[in-house]
């Protein structure tokens, strides 16, 4: 069992930038591939980011490509997201998930979900 807790959200100006992050408990955080998805108002939940138990191999939704950076350091069981250049439509609940296996961008396939953290940018 994994229970994970996001935190880094807030309020930002278009351009600006915000570091998620999302703390695991249990001692076999090493052993989950990671993922951030976001759900905006209206719309379904969307893929951002995973990143492989060991750090290595790193995948990313093309709307977030090359601004965002997912990464994780397995000795705090912590994972992030450092977001840069953000824009109004990145506003969204951001999700941290956890899966047993290799990295996914399809959030059926996570095992277990954060609470989520609010992400606005105003323009």
């Amino acid at each position: 069992q994994v229970q994970l807790v996001e935190s880094g959200g807030g309020l930002v100006q278009a351009g600006g930038s915000l570091r998620l992050s999302c703390a695991a408990s249990g001692r076999t955080f090493s052993s989950y591939a990671m993922g951030w998805f976001r759900q905006a108002p209206g719309k379904e939940r969307e893929f951002v980011a995973t990143i492989s138990w060991s750090g290595a191999s790193t995948y990313y939704a093309d709307s977030v490509k090359g601004r965002f950076t997912i990464s994780r350091d397995n000795a705090k069981n912590t994972v992030y997201l450092q977001m840069n250049s953000l824009k109004p439509e990145d506003t969204a609940v951001y999700y941290c998930a956890a899966r047993i296996g290799v990295v996914s961008d399809s959030d059926y396939q996570y095992h277990y979900w954060g609470q989520g953290t609010q992400v606005t940018v105003s323009s």
